[in-house]
């Protein structure tokens, strides 16, 4: 390959839109809901596509069965390393679809299928982005580092996994569903429980009860429209959220379900909050606490126990992420899209994907490493007919094309 003149914008490339889609179309047939055989069937068949261009590339396994695939371009030499990070492992199906969710259909304006928009669309996108930039007479001067991750789902156990490996890169863009914007803060995530204890009596006697339905009829909308103390900026208190996502009532710790006659006197609340770098687990759930406590003030005797809930397995919870509006990763992008798209990107805590967990808060924490996050797809993310814009995915390759050229060299 012969390097060409600096002045040349690789985003002037037009992918080849059929072969784009092909591949996309192929990555959603590949059944790879999390935790099952489809997620390393897909991660072999990317493997073997990046050996046949020419990338170094590798199956790494993350717990017996699992496998994350692992590209490398390497560059000329005296360039920034980019690294591209994006998971294989979807969400289950919910009811109505009207398409085939493992079908790959392609029409003029989407392509549908299930995960395209969380996240295949991303993850092809720069596989089709370092093909191109192969097809064309460009060689850049840094590596190129292409991560597709399973167990996102499990808290980012691929991503932790790789980083343990010791794969590190200048900087990275994590293509989570964005619409195309520069996300450069979310939320970090924890779960929560509620347990209210109140007093039973048969319904023939309810003055003399403490219904606990009654009262978590009451703390379920404080909760859901809480902030946070702590939050040290606006932007910050603007990723504050909670939510009450499941409620369990009825007799006893056991929630027994077969008197309704009788006033329930245990409620368990499961929920989840989104907190900011200047806040932690602690604090938010001392706030919750808060909260609870002044609603139990109306129901006199009643008593709410809020912790933390662990998980089981051993999955970790993803912390906020944040990176400088005004570095180069940041720059780049901001750049690449403003050259493909003739208009300014939205940058910064873009709702709602800010209060999604990432990789990027691995990376970042873990692994020492600035990046962003950016990717196609979200405004049909997990939903019926999960669909992607064709534009918005041709786009997002002509950006990583670009950015690619201007942080690596």
């Amino acid at each position: 390959m012969t390097t060409t003149p600096h002045h040349h914008s690789l985003a002037a490339i037009s992918p080849d839109r059929a072969g784009a889609l092909g591949l996309l179309s192929e990555m959603i047939k590949i059944d790879t809901r999390t935790q099952s055989t489809g997620e390393s069937v897909l991660a072999r068949m990317l493997v073997e596509r990046m050996r046949a261009h020419g990338l170094e590339s590798e199956l790494q396994e993350v717990s017996p069965g699992r496998f994350n695939a692992i590209g490398r371009l390497r560059g000329s030499g005296g360039g920034k390393s980019l690294m591209f990070n994006g998971h294989l492992d979807t969400n289950p199906p919910t009811e109505g679809w009207t398409v085939d969710p493992w079908g790959g259909l392609v029409d003029d304006e989407f392509i549908y299928g299930l995960g395209v928009s969380n996240m295949k669309a991303g993850c092809a996108s720069y596989l089709v982005a370092v093909e191109e930039l192969l097809r064309s007479t460009t060689r850049l001067r840094g590596d190129i580092i292409l991560t597709f991750v399973v167990g996102e789902l499990q808290g980012g156990i691929g991503t932790l996994r790789a980083i343990e490996s010791g794969l590190r890169a200048d900087y990275f863009i994590n293509c989570e569903p964005t619409d195309l914007a520069a996300m450069t803060l979310h939320a970090g995530s924890l779960k929560f429980t509620v347990e209210l204890t109140g007093v039973t009596r048969h319904m023939s006697k309810r003055e003399e009860a403490i219904d606990a339905i009654t009262a978590a009829c009451s703390l379920i909308p404080a909760i859901n429209t809480m902030t946070f103390g702590g939050a040290s900026t606006t932007a910050y208190e603007s990723v504050n959220r909670a939510h009450v996502g499941a409620i369990r009532g009825g007799l006893g710790r056991e929630t027994v379900d077969s008197r309704p006659p009788q006033v329930a006197d245990v409620v368990t609340l499961l929920g989840a909050a989104r907190y900011a770098p200047s806040q932690d687990v602690t604090s938010v759930l001392n706030d919750i606490r808060t909260v609870a406590a002044d609603v139990c003030r109306a129901y006199p005797g009643l008593e709410a126990v809020v912790t933390e809930s662990r998980n089981t397995t051993g999955f970790p919870d993803f912390p906020p992420f944040e990176t400088d509006p005004a570095s180069p990763v940041v720059l780049a992008v901001n750049g690449a899209f403003a050259t493909v798209r003739r208009e300014p990107q939205r940058t910064g805590a873009v709702r709602p994907y800010c209060f999604y967990g990432t990789d990027a808060a691995h990376l970042q924490h873990r692994a020492d490493m600035q990046g962003v996050v950016c990717g196609p797809g979200g405004r049909y993310n997990t939903m019926p007919d999960e669909r992607v814009d064709i534009a918005d995915y041709l786009d997002a390759i002509r950006i990583h094309l670009h950015t690619m050229q201007q942080l690596c060299g």
